[in-house]
């Protein structure tokens, strides 16, 4: 299976992503902002960072790399998309993924291991949790407060969208507690968290992320 990795200009973690990638049993496919070519992957993660240094939104003007054409057509039909950090805010600029990222509540920028609770384990990328598990992810953001309307936040809820929720207080002020979300088909799936920082027990405060590039690994292959 090919993973595909894209580089941002500013793009701090692709490296990471892809080392995850690798440890999960697939193949890192790098792939740059500028094409309009996803080189044949069968999903693609969008890692964490500072896309064009967050001059505007975060992610409002990665949204627009020519890559991006490509990747948001094959995510509405279906190739699964992973969103990290920045990533998640670019999935939201796209209109992949509902919500907004927001400043963190005291303006401050927050760097911690976190407990995080699995709310769905259906999603592409949470097969191999299971609902309710806790897991320790590391969280690095400024703008990480997710935001949305209060029909979507009540429509997420309703329809099992929320995919993982802070379990140890609420670091940076999000709605609900929401860590992340996905689309309603699944398989495009933004999280605040940064799971590729802990898939080896030597590296990181867990291998607790390495489910998430496992999962989509087994669907894929399933």
């Amino acid at each position: 299976m090919r993973i595909g990795v894209v580089t941002f200009p500013g793009s701090l973690d692709d490296r990471d992503a892809a080392r995850a990638v690798r440890l999960a049993g697939a193949e890192p496919v790098s792939l740059w902002h500028g094409d309009r070519d996803l080189s044949g992957v069968d999903a693609a993660v969008l890692p964490g960072g500072f896309s064009y240094g967050d001059y505007l939104r975060c992610g409002a003007i990665a949204r627009f790399s020519p890559v991006m054409s490509e990747l948001v057509p094959a995510a509405r039909a279906g190739l699964p998309v992973l969103g990290i950090c920045n990533g998640f805010q670019i999935l939201c600029e796209a209109h992949l993924l509902p919500g907004a990222l927001t400043r963190n509540a005291g303006l401050r920028f927050v760097t911690r291991d976190l407990r995080l609770r699995v709310e769905n384990a259906q999603t592409a990328w949470t097969r191999a949790y299971r609902a309710g598990q806790q897991i320790v992810v590391p969280l690095k953001s400024g703008e990480g407060a997710y935001a949305a309307a209060p029909d979507t936040l009540a429509d997420l809820e309703a329809s099992g969208r929320v995919v993982i929720r802070y379990a140890s207080g609420n670091p940076n002020g999000s709605a609900a507690g929401i860590a992340g979300v996905c689309n309603a088909e699944g398989n495009v799936v933004g999280l605040m968290p940064h799971p590729e920082h802990a898939v080896d027990g030597l590296t990181g405060p867990s291998a607790d992320g390495l489910g998430f590039f496992a999962s989509v690994l087994a669907g894929v292959l399933a």
